[in-house]
């Protein structure tokens, strides 16, 4: 099997979609070995700042010498990156190597008349596999979507349940009030593990505390009028939190103070079960953690930045982000959707800020929104707004339209940004 074959044999998995279990996953791991049940997590469910949180706990676990798995989508730059070690991406060969053994568990479960699990369970599976070979001391787990019946929630050994800020999201996947969608999120919380929570609406915090209750979980939830001395910027923020004092962190946006402070909850939870944490590595860790697609600078002269704000609650921040850090300047958006996503509340939000819009349809996604499509609905809330032929066409025809002091932004699904990177730095 080549690295090709690999991937296109675990994406061919997800011809074995049906109704949602985890019952297939669990089969495939027996025969496996039940790599999962050799580690210990911290689990990461939410709407928006999985991954931010992700990527300060793990990078600040590593400063302090562990060995951190990180498990991630979607993706930005490299099909890899999704399974990582100490920030390293899986190995081809690694990969390879893994995904034959994925297959022969396969080939075995369908003789046997058991079903096979899709692409996202396969790949769970071959990340516990990966992590196990890779002798880690700790996995940083993201869940893909919901929490309850997510195919990382086949795990046992929660350090630590983390909650980022629930919001409307997968509509009539999840539920359709927000109390629904919070209880699938909540799901992965698991008797003797710590649960620390961003701050919640007070429908999502009912569900998610009285689940805590029923599985006899300490719980807290990060103090926001506790975040102060808030110092914004482009590439270097600060905040004091708590009992610490001027954190730097690396990552923009007005959202990053919240999404820092959970991660330090959640560290310090951790110190307290006997991982040994520094100050030193919670400093140094905050202050180098990477994490693109998030505010983030693609390129400089004019400005660049790109933000994977799909939803609601995240165009909301993301508007928030722009009215503190980017006040006074000119503004061109590249914005690209997913049909399935509140696409017209994340135009109404933000499309009024900017003097120049040009749409885009994001490739190699079935559930991609055409760029007329999302031209149409942008053009409701402001009508300097032009549909692309590609990504390409879209960052050059910015570039032109950009003067020295302007500033491109481009935003929306984060299955984009990873080409719209590469073409941008061209």
């Amino acid at each position: 099997m080549t690295y090709e074959e690999a991937k296109a044999f675990l994406a061919d998995c997800n011809q074995y979609k049906g109704e949602i279990s985890l019952e297939p996953l669990k089969k495939m791991l027996a025969i496996l070995g039940n790599p999962q049940d050799q580690l210990k997590f911290v689990h990461v469910a939410g709407t928006n700042g999985k991954g931010s949180t992700l990527a300060y706990v793990s990078t600040v676990l590593k400063e302090a010498g562990y060995r951190v798995g990180r498990y991630i989508s979607p993706t930005i730059f490299s099909y890899r990156e999704r399974i990582q070690v100490n920030e390293t991406y899986i190995s081809r060969e690694g990969l390879v190597r893994l995904t034959e053994q994925i297959q022969k568990a396969g080939e075995q479960m369908l003789a046997a008349g058991d079903g096979h699990p899709t692409m996202f369970e396969a790949e769970t599976a071959l990340a516990f596999l990966w992590f196990v070979e890779q002798k880690c001391d700790i996995v940083v787990l993201e869940v893909g979507m919901g929490g309850l019946t997510d195919a990382t929630n086949v795990i046992k050994n929660t350090l630590v349940a983390a909650l980022t800020p629930v919001s409307m999201d997968h509509i009539g996947v999840l539920g359709n009030t927000l109390g629904e969608i919070a209880a699938q999120k909540a799901g992965i919380i698991k008797k003797g593990c710590k649960v620390v929570s961003a701050a919640q609406k007070p429908e999502s915090r009912i569900v998610i505390e009285q689940k805590a209750k029923e599985c006899g979980c300490p719980m807290s939830f990060v103090d926001t009028t506790r975040i102060r001395d808030r110092n914004r910027g482009l590439m270097k923020q600060s905040f004091s939190y708590k009992e610490r004092t001027q954190v730097e962190i690396s990552l923009a946006g007005e959202y990053q103070f919240e999404n820092a402070a959970l991660a330090l909850d959640v560290l310090d939870e951790l110190n307290k079960m006997g991982y040994v944490i520094s100050e030193e590595a919670i400093r140094k860790g905050m202050r180098h953690t990477i994490w693109q697609g998030r505010f983030s600078v693609v390129a400089k002269e004019p400005l660049f930045l790109m933000d994977g704000a799909h939803n609601r609650d995240a165009a909301r921040v993301l508007r928030d982000s722009i009215l503190q850090d980017l006040k006074g300047r000119r503004l061109i958006f590249i914005m690209g959707v997913l049909a399935d996503k509140e696409y017209e509340v994340v135009a109404e939000q933000t499309a009024p800020l900017a003097e120049e819009i040009l749409t885009i349809m994001t490739p190699d996604n079935p559930r991609a929104l055409s760029a007329e499509a999302l031209a149409e609905t942008v053009r409701k809330y402001n009508p300097h707004v032009r549909a692309m032929g590609s990504i390409r066409d879209a960052v050059r025809e910015a570039r032109r339209l950009a003067g020295s002091e302007d500033v491109i932004l481009a935003f929306g699904s984060l299955s984009y940004l990873g080409e719209l990177y590469r073409e941008a730095n061209k």
